[in-house]
């Protein structure tokens, strides 16, 4: 499945919160950006619903999620935002209909989680973008991209450039392109929900991790067989990294150099994807791409 059906004014679009719990007054300014859009926005009784720092209970998370995902009118899900609890759904969810009726899937970070499952059990393009959470009701580089995207602006086709950094490799490849948040790809690992990587582009972004972690992470993906015959890897923002007492000696950047220096396949780092505020721009997930990394090290990637 290559592509969905681009939104246009009139669409049904719907609210999602399979992870942490959000609040009206959270989730007003994105609800008036994506009414400006010329959508409307459905907001499911319950979305507001709180057990702990989950959207409710795992069974109320994921009937909210399934009801939306059945429903044929809405065209895409805009998840609220990450955080953690997605995983504890995902196997309660039923794609059958969603195989019949496919609609856009919207977020990132824990959101990660669905875009996997999605794209393992259905071949379903998914976007990674930002989320109502991050949307302030105006315009921003991150929330442009996303509507751009979704409402076919360009026609089946977009590009970013990126600054030069001296850790990429050079190269081209044109591939699908899988992936998004580190931590929950390497939660991931070993259950029906992880990706098949091979002759893909995988995009890994992180944020508030260890840098041992994204070592251990990094490892972890590696000896799981994801990294030795990607197509090419987008490194987007590793952001608000931590270290020991004792320092791991190695930037966040590093480490992931060091894991797949023995390949030959193009590197971007710097990507302007992931934990980016209002920077983090809209990347398809299951969308043929083509990467390219020059002799400048400057990168982009762009389709079709």
């Amino acid at each position: 499945m290559e592509r969905l059906n681009y939104l246009k004014a009139g669409d049904r679009v719907a609210l999602a919160a399979p992870a942490r719990a959000v609040s009206p007054e959270e989730m007003a300014p994105a609800i008036a950006q994506l009414e400006s859009w010329g959508l409307e926005v459905v907001v499911p009784e319950g979305l507001y619903e709180r057990q702990g720092q989950l959207a409710g209970s795992d069974a109320h998370r994921a009937a909210l999620m399934q009801r939306l995902l059945d429903d044929p009118e809405i065209k895409a899900i805009f998840c609220c935002r990450g955080g953690y609890g997605t995983v504890r759904i995902v196997d309660r969810l039923d794609l059958t209909r969603l195989a019949r009726h496919p609609k856009w899937v919207v977020g990132y970070s824990d959101i990660t989680v669905l875009h996997s499952h999605l794209h393992r059990q259905l071949g379903l393009p998914t976007l990674h973008a930002t989320m109502p959470i991050n949307m302030h009701g105006t315009e921003t580089p991150a929330t442009r991209s996303m509507h751009d995207f979704l409402f076919g602006v360009q026609r089946d086709s977009f590009a970013y450039d990126w600054e030069p950094a001296a850790l990429n490799r050079q190269g081209t490849a044109r591939a699908e392109v899988v992936g998004g948040n580190l931590s929950i790809l390497y939660s991931l690992l070993g259950s029906h929900s992880q990706i098949d990587t091979r002759g893909k582009i995988l995009l890994v972004e992180d944020l508030d991790e260890y840098l041992y972690h994204i070592d251990r992470m990094m490892q972890a993906l590696k000896r799981a067989g994801m990294l030795d015959r990607l197509a090419g890897l987008v490194v987007g923002g590793l952001s608000d990294m931590h270290d020991n007492t004792v320092p791991w000696g190695r930037k966040a950047e590093e480490i992931v150099a060091e894991t797949v220096e023995e390949y030959t396949y193009p590197v971007a780092f710097n990507a302007p994807f992931g934990h980016l505020g209002d920077n983090n721009l809209a990347l398809p997930l299951g969308i043929k791409c083509t990467l390219e990394v020059t002799d400048s090290k400057k990168s982009r990637i762009f389709a079709p």
